[in-house]
């Protein structure tokens, strides 16, 4: 075929492929507009004649929110600081004096006075309100583990100056520490407000420096979502405020707020199940209640003390609350009491279930911790006790803790923990149905229990000769029958002993 009729040919098949790709475009925009429903006459004009309107009344209540967020963001940024710390460590280091084989194989007898000491440094943050001001000093409370074992300290304000600090006193019980720092700058200190008056529902504001400084002096805002939260870390004894407002890493010390502007807590802790700790909702303050007496006496004298009234406080299981008779109600027992001390002089004996201080409840161990530690030495206090199912008071006169007298267990009477054998325990150790005593769960070292020869894992069945069923015996015969000496008669390897004799 000649090439002009190939061509000829070739044009006429792409101009007749255009053309059925056009009428079949066009069939198709056709039936669209067809099978559309069309608007009605006025439909838009209606739209645009009835725009969504905000009420006025509506509009007006949440600007006034907003100013109320806005005035307490800009009365409490002034007070809040941000802490940055350095941590200095000296440690020794090989000497590698054979690089590259020493560093990879390491040195044949190498001499351990050869090692080189170095130097690491690490750096912190956290943050802080201020508190107090005297004569150009002002001081603010953070928490301990913000500044524990520190080497520097310095602290930054919001109008963007920095000051050198130092710490001026510390208490770990409660991971609270106060710094200070000099100048004659104006800085307005904080209100501190009432954390009783704090409640579930409550608006909650939190000021701090998370995550490092590119987000310092943030706020955030919340509500309370819980109170007299208790199992802080590292054995703290507050009883603490839970909020949803976002809290992070660098948070902890700065204020918890409430709508006043005025401070009811110190963020201390969040709980997170994300890798590496994060905000999921689960942030706890420290009361600030539980902080003002400290701030003056970290001032008088660079630490805090407790009151001391000398018992061991165990929260019983349900067993152990039926058998005292203690259903619906809260406190801690008293498992063990220390010889001498406060509580033994005033008449407080094993077996009692403290239920209030000075007619405040105690809602277990650790509230009943801060209420006690709050006491002074030589304050008068009356305790709430169950006994023998009956509610009785006593008076107790507080003396000073110390570690020393709180640590020494050859005071601690009895110095045995003992529950109630159940069905599941007697399954557990392997018991016929019908076993017998009161199982030791706990014996402790040095105390005369321990050293009368009882083990953990005994049957307790007689004390001084007297036998106990349950536990509400064991306790009654504690109090009645051991005046001057003690023993007891247990069961071990299916064997009946008695044990040794502890003279009082």
């Amino acid at each position: 075929m000649h090439i002009v009729q190939k061509l000829s040919s070739r044009n006429l098949f792409i101009f007749n492929l255009v053309l059925i790709g056009a009428i079949f475009g066009f069939s198709l925009a056709f039936l669209s507009f067809s099978c559309s429903t069309p608007n009605k006459p006025g439909v838009r004009a209606q739209a645009q004649q009835n725009p969504v309107v905000i009420p006025e009344s509506a509009l007006a209540v949440a600007e006034d929110l907003q100013t109320v967020f806005r005035a307490v963001s800009e009365k409490m940024l002034p007070s809040v600081i941000e802490i940055k710390t350095v941590s200095v460590r000296r440690r020794q280091v090989p000497n590698f004096n054979g690089i590259p084989w020493e560093f990879f194989f390491g040195p044949r007898d190498r001499n351990p006075s050869d090692d080189q000491e170095r130097e690491f440094r690490s750096q912190g943050l956290g943050s802080g309100v201020i508190v107090r001001h005297n004569n150009g000093t002002y001081y603010a409370i953070t928490n301990n583990h913000v500044v524990e074992d520190t080497t520097e300290i310095r602290v930054a304000t919001k109008d963007g100056k920095e000051y050198p600090a130092e710490l001026i006193g510390k208490d770990e019980r409660k991971d609270l520490a106060l710094v200070s720092f000099k100048t004659d700058d104006y800085y307005p200190l904080a209100v501190l407000g009432d954390s009783e008056t704090v409640a579930v529902g409550d608006w909650a504001i939190a000021i701090g420096n998370p995550l490092g400084e590119q987000f310092s002096f943030s706020v955030t805002m919340g509500i309370v979502s819980a109170v007299g939260r208790t199992g802080g870390p590292g054995g703290n004894i507050n009883d603490f405020i839970q909020t949803d407002a976002p809290i992070n890493q660098g948070n902890s010390g700065g204020p918890l707020v409430n709508i006043r502007g005025e401070v009811v807590g110190i963020n201390t802790w969040i709980a997170s199940n994300i890798s590496g700790g994060g905000n999921v909702g689960l942030g706890f303050a420290i009361p600030v209640n539980n902080i003002k007496r400290s701030i003056d006496e970290f001032i008088e004298t660079g630490t805090t003390k407790y009151g001391w009234l000398g018992v061991s406080l165990i929260e019983p299981n349900r067993e152990s609350i039926a058998a005292l008779g203690l259903e619906n109600r809260r406190g801690a027992l008293a498992a063990q009491v220390f010889l001498g001390s406060p509580a033994d002089n005033g008449g407080i004996r094993p077996g009692d279930f403290i239920t209030h201080v000075n007619g405040r409840e105690s809602r277990g161990i650790q509230q009943l911790q801060m209420l006690v530690g709050d006491l002074k030495a030589g304050e008068n206090a009356t305790f709430t006790v169950i006994r023998d199912k009956q509610a009785r008071e006593i008076q107790v006169r507080i003396e000073e803790r110390t570690d020393e007298v709180a640590s020494d267990n050859r005071k601690l009477w009895p110095g045995v923990t003992v529950v109630p054998l159940t069905d599941q325990l007697r399954q557990t150790l392997r018991l016929e149905n019908n076993a017998r005593g009161l199982y030791v769960a706990q014996v402790v070292s040095g105390s005369p229990a321990d050293v009368v020869g009882l083990r953990q894992g005994d049957r307790l069945v007689s004390v001084n000769g007297e036998t106990v069923g349950d536990i509400a015996a064991f306790y009654k015969v504690l109090r009645e029958k051991t005046a001057t000496e003690l023993w007891f008669g247990i069961i071990r390897a299916e064997a009946t002993l008695e044990s040794l004799r502890f003279k009082r």
